[in-house]
């Protein structure tokens, strides 16, 4: 009698266990947390991210750290706002909870966004606008950069040597900032300065060649953005010839190839900023608005002036060579 009963009891405690197995892998009972996933794009102001390497570093990073499912956008044509907006209300209609976005040109990205019903907050990869729709932006002091490069070519060279000034597009707002601190210095030491805009492929092919000529002499070249110092800096550092007229080169920017060229000595002086910290905080600052609509603010990161020997120091490698 007794080994029937415990037959019976034990076959009662048996079922209790299988159906609590069942019901904990149904989630009935315990239910696994399930981590948000919040769908960010970023609309860059180039029509490639060549130029974006550490900015995206920071990015991936960030979205590693907050469960992002990050959308990289490139312009179809250069410097066109028009359709960079058409490419912000796309994600926002498509399901992006918030769109980072490097206006190419903030004014007319201002305009649009006055007049667009944005269904997404948005952090914005340069000068915070005033308008609702965007809660935070994450920038540098372009004007002060542009001073810290005429101070050091202030500090290098005799003002007899005139100064060509190369930019990809000087109607670009943060060019332009980039210029006018540039110039005050310049003109504060007495530089002759003549402004090179890229209208062609070989713009700034010519003025340098143009250097070797008789009676043209040596000049100092400052460029406004990475793309015309990465130009530079390949023209000038593919003929031996270039490098006795050209005094100097000085720029912008932080990939591997314009750290390389600086490297070589084909580059003087460069102006960088912490782009991995301004991509990491973008994508912070989209989640903070996300998640309870974060106040409005401005960021401003520190630029620095960097030669050869800075390379190698530990304060700019954790600049230049983030997650290396």
């Amino acid at each position: 009698m007794m080994a029937k009963q415990e037959k019976i009891l034990w076959g009662f405690f048996a079922g209790i266990l299988v159906f609590l197995y069942l019901l904990s892998s149904t989630d009935l009972i315990i239910k696994e947390k399930k981590t948000e996933i919040y769908p960010v794009s970023i609309v860059i102001g180039d029509t490639t991210d060549d130029y974006y390497v550490n900015f995206r570093k920071g990015v991936e990073q960030a979205a590693d750290d907050y469960n992002v499912d990050i959308s990289f956008i490139t312009l179809f044509e250069k410097e066109d706002a028009d359709s960079q907006m058409e490419l912000v209300k796309r994600e926002s209609e498509d399901g992006a909870l918030a769109v980072i976005l490097e206006p190419v040109d903030p004014v007319e990205c201002m305009s649009h966004m006055d007049t667009a019903a944005l269904g997404s907050p948005v952090i914005v990869a340069g000068e915070l606008l005033p308008v609702d729709s965007v809660k935070a932006a994450v920038s540098i002091d372009h004007y002060e950069a542009g001073k810290k490069m005429g101070e050091a070519i202030a500090a290098e060279h005799e003002p007899e040597l005139p100064v060509y000034i190369f930019t990809d597009n000087q109607g670009h707002s943060y060019n332009g900032e980039v210029f006018e601190g540039l110039k005050s210095v310049l003109e504060e030491n007495g530089f002759a300065m003549a402004v090179y805009e890229r209208k062609s492929p070989d713009t700034f092919r010519k003025v340098i060649e143009e250097t070797v000529y008789p009676g043209s002499g040596t000049a100092v070249v400052a460029c406004l953005d990475a793309s015309s110092t990465s130009e530079a800096a390949d023209i000038i550092g593919g003929s031996p010839v270039y490098g006795r007229y050209i005094a100097g080169l000085y720029g912008t920017g932080t990939t591997p190839s314009l750290l390389g060229q600086m490297d070589k000595g084909v580059i003087r002086g460069m102006i960088v900023s912490n782009e991995f910290d301004e991509g990491y905080l973008c994508v912070e600052k989209a989640v903070e608005a996300i998640r309870r609509g974060s106040a409005r603010e401005q960021i401003t990161l520190e630029t620095y002036y960097i030669e050869k020997t800075d390379l190698r120091e530990n304060k700019f490698e954790k600049i230049l060579y983030p997650i290396d």
